[in-house]
Parts: structure tokens; sequence; C-alpha cells
């Protein structure tokens, strides 16, 4: 953790002026200090290893300060300080404190230690240093996501006592589930085990969670679960708290205001609560003797942090279940390919429930294909609907039940192309893709527009095949839920999606018109679920496409009830296409290491380890000549990401760098070395370094 010595340290304060000599010099401590405004170091450790707050490469690492006698009870390691470092203040962590320094020259003094509260201990210091390791990045940025900002009058504030350990729950439900009893044994006594757990369609899994939860705390052992939205955040948390007691669980949270967040981030730190619920910020959450990990729907891209260096919730739960001889559970209906790798490597064991169990929990699906014959009904006919699910829909409704419709896009008519040819419609104008507005003019439907302008298209004729009729590319949710007002009239229709998700509805006949991901839960489920306009997701340009698909659709037929009780789910769909088997059979694990064979065999994550660098075509060629690459790297591209002009050139490019699994953390070490490089030769254009990416094409 020592400094390595510098040529001309930056960091070092200047020797301070001398004073002027006084009449009358008052009696010092010490003899040394013959100077006004010399400063004294600490009688024991005096030498401070302190984390600066520089978003440079080439310096991450910790630097030596001098601790003087006056800060000697207050700098304690884990702690914030100022120091001066390049001849400005900045803020700082002191990680230790030490007797000795390998630097030789002079070591500057603390400039003042800003709160004594240590919100760095050596955990959380360990498990920072390991993330920034894995993807090539730097402690600083890591720091920043793992510590809230300060707040002074709550950190003030008197410490919470300890909340009781709770009681060890009854667990007969996960007796469903092919070794659940045992994994959750493991984590009574205290013993680590890896799982991926499949839920059942229709199953309790806040109150599963909940009561592995309480199993790790009862034992004495924190707990750290992550949910991806708020929704999910209440459900959980609402659970936990009537099986443990309200304050035996805390809730952290992005959303919340400075100060709640740092009041309940430091009821964490200080021991006050052992169960932590929480949204990708949680991920870093600081809880004592840690024996339970737990992540929620991995698959969900919003466990991916957008801010460097791009941690996943999954991969720092597990890198902390490891460092703390803990217990990591992969949760969801469906399965990733990277829980999957899991699994195949041996060092998760899946918790699925025999087929017994599964066919009498999950509805019926049936595939009806993209271009399936609609009913005869004309209002059927203009809501894109089979006559088989529109038969099904009216059932459900007439049951006393709602029905779930699940579409693609939000909006009203997202896209327009040619009704003879597909060719996508254009406006003559700007060439800005056309799509329908909406609503009326005098009493008519408002012509088609461009998107761009706004300038109505009266008169459209494709320019591929001359036809003049269009139709939609994808139905938006807005015009789905018109069309199908009028299909079945007298039964309210509801949305939910980006500008207002619904938590629930109620058990009452309505239609519930949705985006994927902003499915309301219903009480005593759907009775029915159309999933519609499948080929939009299958068909999107993005190598997780059917693993992307296959989460959505489970995650809204898990709303519907047992095929046994009439549970009916219709999807969009050929029924050819292996997605849809996994659908129809229920069976994500095997569509799961269909996905990773294809993988392994194209050298993608996770079979291997891959570096994105994006940037400017200058920036991303001087990188990847900078780099050192193991024997089995291999650099893809670089290739244009945008339009490119006239000549070919564009303002930004991308290269893929692909290594063996074993040689990852070598990829993560030289791309970290090479951006400190960079950094050192102060290089102006940006550039974005991200390791194992989501999106690859």
């Amino acid at each position: 953790m020592s400094s390595s010595p510098e040529p001309t340290p930056l960091w070092e304060l200047p020797e301070p002026p001398k004073a002027e000599t006084a009449r009358k010099a008052k009696p010092s401590r010490a003899k040394t200090a013959s100077r006004r405004g010399a400063q004294n170091p600490a009688p024991e450790n005096p030498v401070a290893r302190i984390v600066v707050d520089i978003p440079l490469t080439h310096l991450d690492r910790t630097f030596d300060y001098r601790i003087p006698e006056k800060l000697h009870e207050t700098a304690v390691p884990g702690c914030r300080v100022r120091v001066r470092f390049a001849g400005q203040l900045v803020d700082g962590y002191l990680v230790e404190r030490a007797d000795t320094t390998e630097f030789t020259g002079k070591l500057a003094y603390i400039d003042r230690v800003t709160s004594s509260e240590a919100v760095l201990p050596p955990a959380l210091h360990t498990l920072c240093r390991s993330v920034a390791d894995r993807y090539g990045g730097t402690l600083s940025d890591v720091l920043r996501l793992a510590i809230p900002s300060r707040h002074a009058k709550v950190e003030g504030e008197p410490p919470a006592e300890p909340a009781p350990a709770p009681q060890a729950p009854e667990t007969g439900a996960w007796e469903k589930y092919q070794s659940g009893p045992a994994f959750l044994e493991a984590v009574a006594e205290r013993r680590p085990a890896n799982a991926v757990w499949q839920a059942l369609p229709g199953e309790d899994w806040p109150r599963r969670l909940a009561e592995a939860a309480a199993v790790a705390a009862a034992a004495g052992r924190g707990v750290v679960m992550v949910v991806p939205d708020h929704r999910d955040l209440t459900r959980l948390h609402d659970a936990c708290s009537q099986l443990m007691g309200a304050d035996s669980v805390v809730a952290l949270i992005a959303g919340l205001g400075p100060a709640e967040r740092y009041r309940r981030w430091l009821a964490v730190l200080r021991g006050a609560v052992r169960v932590v619920v929480g949204t990708r910020a949680a991920m870093f959450a600081p809880v004592a003797d840690p024996g339970l990990f737990v992540v929620w729907d991995d698959g969900d891209d919003v466990h991916l942090d957008q801010h460097a260096p791009y941690p996943h919730v999954r991969d720092v739960l597990m890198d902390r279940a490891h460092a703390a001889k803990g217990s990591m559970l992969v949760a969801g209906f469906a399965r990733t390919s990277e829980a999957q790798f899991l699994v195949e490597s041996g060092w998760a064991q899946p918790l699925v429930a025999a087929r017994p169990e599964l066919r009498a929990a999950a509805p019926r699906v049936t595939p009806v294909g993209e271009d399936f014959d609609v009913a005869r009904d004309e209002a059927a006919k203009a809501a894109r609907l089979p006559s088989v699910a529109f038969e099904a829909a009216r059932q459900s409704l007439a049951g006393g039940f709602p029905v779930l419709v699940q579409v693609p896009r939000r909006g009203y008519v997202p896209g327009l192309a040619c009704g003879n040819c597909r060719t996508s419609a254009h406006c003559r104008r700007c060439a800005g893709p056309l799509s329908l507005p909406g609503g009326l003019i005098d009493g008519s439907p408002r012509p088609p527009a461009c998107r761009w302008c706004g300038v109505p298209e009266t008169n459209f004729h494709c320019a591929a095949c001359g036809s003049v009729r269009l139709r939609a590319v994808v139905v938006g949710s807005k015009r789905t839920a018109e069309e199908l007002g009028r299909a079945f009239s007298g039964f309210p229709v509801r949305t939910s999606g980006a500008t207002e998700v619904l938590a629930s509805v109620p058990g009452k006949p309505a239609l519930v018109v949705c985006t994927p991901g902003a499915e309301p839960i219903a009480e005593g489920g759907y009775g029915a679920a159309l999933l519609l306009d499948g080929w939009a997701l299958l068909g999107r340009q993005d190598l997780r496409a059917g693993e992307e698909t296959l989460r959505r659709w489970m995650a809204a037929a898990a709303l519907v009830r047992p095929g046994t009780e009439g549970g009916r789910v219709f999807v969009g769909a050929e029924a050819g296409l292996s997605v849809v088997q996994a659908l129809v059979r229920w069976d994500p694990g095997w569509h799961a290491s269909l996905e990773l064979a294809e993988r392994r065999e194209l050298g993608f994550p996770p079979a291997m380890r891959m570096a994105s660098i994006e940037g400017t075509p200058d920036a991303v060629a001087g990188l990847l000549d900078d780099l050192e690459l193991p024997e089995s790297g291999e650099v893809l591209g670089p290739v244009p990401l945008g339009e490119v002009d006239e000549d070919g050139n564009a303002e930004r490019e991308r290269a893929l760098v692909r290594v063996a699994r074993p040689d990852g953390k070598a990829l993560a070490a030289e791309v970290h070395a090479a951006a400190g490089r960079r950094d050192a030769r102060k290089a102006s254009e940006p550039i974005r370094i991200q390791l194992d990416p989501l999106e690859l094409i």
C-alpha cells in the first residue's frame, strides 16, 4: 500500500515560510517546534496511506502523507480526509496508518479530517479494490459508487440500537425445489453454498427470499439482496418486514434524498440492521459478517451500472460471497447464459422444481405464429388477435379475471412501412420515419406524419414498389389499448408503461396493456396473457435478443393463473423457434444451455472475457497499439459507430478485444495499465473502456 518514489512528487507541499522571530516565544510541547505554524507528527503510526479522489488511471494507488499530532485521535483508518495534491485540496480516504514509508522525500501533512466516521472499513476497501481490478477501472471510481455523499447532520445523530436476531422461519415451501432445503441448511450452518434458483410460475418469490434472509439472519450473519426496480423492492421489503420485523431490514435505493440515504447507509455500517434490500446501489452495502447475497432477475440490464468501471451486480455479489465465505443465490423465473455458466462450471447448483410441480403451476402456452388468422369479428381483426386468443380473452373476462396484453413498444404507432413490400416509410421532405400521431381531426383519424420534421404525409407512395398502402411495423401500447377497447367493448382498458407504471390491479375483468417490464400484479392472477408482436423482440440486432425475449415473456406468463385453473398464454411467434419452445415447456435452463453453447462457439462472454474500447479512431488505434495482450488475445475491429461520411470515416469507432477466461485478469490489468500510460501522456481525446459489455452488436 506504500507509495512508490516519484521523480518530482506533485503532492509534496512546499516548506512553510519562516516566521519572524517573536518577542515572546510561547512554550512548545516539542523542542523541535521552533517556528510558528510548524507541525509535529503523530506520536504513533504517523504515516497515512491515502486514496485520493483523482480520476486518473496512472494515479490509481495510495499515497503516503504524514499525520499531524493534532489529528492523531481523529485520523482513524477509513475516515474521510482532505489533502493537498498537485497544489490543490482534494478529498480522500485514509486506508491505513503505518510507522514507516518507502518514500524517500519529504512527506506532506494531511490538511484536515473531514469526518472521523470510518466509512471505508477494510472489508469494503478490499471489495472496491477487487471490483476495480476485475473491470480494469480505478479505485476512486468504485468508491464513488460504494460510499454515498456525507451528510454532517445525519452523521451527528446517535446510532440506533442493533436489531435482535430473528427467529428461524418455516421453510417448507422450499421443499418443492430440488436441493432447496439443503441450500438453506448450509446457510443456517454458516457454510458457503452457491445456487441458481428457477422460481415456479406464480411463486411468491419475495416471501421465499425473505425466508432465506431470515435463515441467515437467525444464524447471526448479514444479508444483501438486490432487485431491478422499486416495485420489486417494495414487495421484497414488505415480505422481510412481516417476517423479521421492520427494525431488522433496511431498503437502500439511489432515489432517496441525500440525508435519508446516508442515514440508512450508516445504520448498515454501524451494525444496526442485518438485512439490506435495494436496487443496484445496494450491492456495496457494508453489512457486518455477510452470509447471504441474492440477486433477483440478473438478466435485467439495469443491474449493469452505467458509471465507470461499469460493474454488474451479479459479479460484485459473487466476489463478496467468495471473500466473505458466504452463500450466493442467483434467482429469477428465467436463466441467463451467465447463470448457466455458473451451473455448468460446478460453481453453483440449480434449484429447480420437479416436472409434476411445474406442470401444476405453469399456465398453458399456445404459440400462434406471426401471420396468424384473425377472428372474423371486425373488432378482433383490428386488434390483431387470432380467433383462439380472442375467445380465450373473452372467456377470461367473462370468468371475472383480467387479461394481460404485452406490447413490445410504447406509444401509438412507433413506425410505418409499405403495406405491399414492407419497405420502411420515409418522409419526402427530410427522409425521416413516418408514424401515426393518433387522435382525430374533424372526426377523421389524423394522417401519418414525419417523426423528425412533423410534416403530414397525405399522399404516400412507396419508393420501392409504388404502393399507396401503409402498415404498422410495430403497433405501440396506446394504439393497442385503443383497438382492444373496441374489440372488447364494455370492459375497462388500463395501460402500464414508461410514464405510469402500475404496481398492481384488482382481480376484476379488465384489459391491462403494458410494455415489457411494466406488468402489474393482478390479485388472484390473470386469466390470460397475450404476448403480441414477438418478432419485434426476436428481430432486434442484439446478441442477447433471444435470451432477453424469453426473460420478458416468462416474467409476464408467471403472472397468469395455472393451466389447471384455466390460465392461458398466447405468444405471437413461430412455434419452431427455440425461444418459443422453452416458453411452452417452461424450461429456461435448456434455452440457456443452447445460448451458452453458441457463445462458446462464437467466442463471446461468458465463455471468454472481452473488452470494448470506444472513442475516436485515433484514440482507439493508439490504445490498441499500446496493449500487450496474452497469447489468447484477439482484436476484433475496429468498426464505425453510427453514420460515416462520404470518405467512409466515422467520428467514433469501437474495437473488441477478447481472451480466454483464464487470461481475464491479465486483460483487465493490461487495459488498466494502457489507460494509465495514456493518462500520463495527458491524452485529450475521450475513450470508453468496458469489460464484458452487455451490448456487442
